[in-house]
């Protein structure tokens, strides 16, 4: 029988792995709708597991949260190349930034996390790379755009984030639903070739 060091089969790893991101599944939604304070054992239980699996893999509030949050940025991250494949590389560019918004709004109840993600100096949280992996995945969708003469060589990625964070304090307080999306579609058209100033 093969194990691991730990002494686990590779079905028992598999299984670790799939409680694992079902727990992260679930403290995500449970986070967004909760805040830092949900329910752990809520969290376990719509994960399918017993709260002692998730002790196991995550012995405190803050590292699940944590590791969520990290979870939540490599899919949105991964969304960039997944994008480029299927779309021209300005639209793939803008349903990014699409998915980006969505993402920010909901993690409002993980503020104080993402706070302390960024400004928390200890190694842990440092480690995380989080602000990095984003400005890499819109550096990717820059760059594609700009070698395909669809987007503006001038404007880097911490830019484009910038403006993001505008646009999300836009869209998160009165804005309809539509002025959202123009003001979406606004950006956009400003980083596109030939679009800034008309």
């Amino acid at each position: 029988m093969n194990t691991t060091p730990t002494g686990l089969t590779r079905h028992g790893r598999a299984d670790a792995q799939r409680n694992r991101q079902l727990l992260l599944d679930a403290a995500l939604v449970a986070f967004a709708q909760h805040g830092i304070d949900a329910s752990l054992e809520a969290i376990a239980r719509n994960a399918g597991v017993g709260i002692g699996t998730l002790y196991r893999h995550f012995p405190t509030r803050e590292t699940l949260a944590l590791a969520a949050y990290q979870h939540d940025v490599e899919r949105l991250c991964e969304a960039a190349d997944e994008l480029l494949r299927t779309l021209a590389p300005d639209i793939a560019l803008r349903e990014w930034l699409a998915h980006f918004s969505g993402y920010i709004n909901t993690k409002r109840g993980m503020s104080d996390v993402i706070r302390a993600v960024v400004t928390d100096p200890q190694p842990y949280y440092a480690g995380l790379n989080i602000r990095e992996r984003m400005q890499s995945a819109v550096e990717t969708l820059l760059s594609h755009g700009t070698a395909a003469g669809v987007i503006r060589n001038d404007i880097d990625a911490e830019v484009v984030m910038l403006a993001m964070i505008g646009y999300w304090y836009a869209s998160a307080g009165q804005t309809k639903p539509h002025q959202a999306t123009r003001l979406l579609d606004l950006l956009i058209d400003g980083l596109r070739v030939g679009k800034q100033g008309s």
